[in-house]
């Protein structure tokens, strides 16, 4: 089937562990390339690119968190967020604005200055979807973003998630979490290594 990810909308996928989640998420996010069909991001194909125009397309319009925060615990939480923006290739003379929006719309822009391995759990996550958003992709690709937190972080970074999308984003969700699935636009199921609309 057809899997469409639009402005303004979240889509969640679930399934089993095992099912082939995480395996979509990747071809959705250029990491790997499907054995079929094709994956087109703004309307060009991806089949023929070679690996360093993947990459620039990854790094310019897609965003990725993961259930583990992926943060260098050696830098700061701006520092972090800031090295999405020279992948990206944002000018030097933006990236401190940039960084500082992205960290205050995570709501941990007090603690930009902090190194990451300081932060809590929740605190690394949000640092992780200000890096992901800082460089304003089109589509956030989160897998298990909230696997390893407590509800009350797990509302905050789905808050956040759900701000992305408000401000014309999308989102592709892969969660465990079917009260969090039920409050997407689109669910998908993943079994088998078929997906359809749940």
């Amino acid at each position: 089937m057809d899997v469409d990810v639009e402005a303004g909308h979240m889509v969640a996928v679930v399934g089993a562990s095992g099912s082939g989640k995480t395996t979509l998420l990747n071809v959705l996010g250029l990491l790997d390339r499907p054995e079929r069909g094709e994956v087109l991001v703004g309307g060009q194909s991806t089949t023929q690119l070679d690996e360093r125009r993947r990459a620039l397309l990854r790094a310019r319009h897609l965003g990725f968190v993961f259930q583990d925060s992926l943060v260098d615990h050696r830098r700061t939480a701006a520092e972090n967020v800031a090295l999405a923006c020279v992948f990206a290739g944002m000018r030097r003379s933006a990236r401190t604005a940039s960084v500082h929006a992205a960290l205050e719309a995570a709501d941990v822009d007090h603690r930009a200055g902090s190194l990451a391995g300081t932060l809590s759990g929740g605190e690394r996550q949000r640092v992780a979807v200000a890096r992901a958003i800082v460089h304003r992709p089109e589509v956030l690709l989160c897998d298990e973003p909230t696997g390893n937190l407590d509800e009350a972080n797990t509302s905050r970074v789905f808050d956040l998630l759900t701000s992305f999308v408000a401000g014309g984003g999308a989102v592709v969700l892969v969660t465990h979490d079917l009260e969090l699935a039920e409050r997407c636009d689109v669910v998908l199921r993943v079994s088998g290594g078929s997906v359809r609309v749940a």
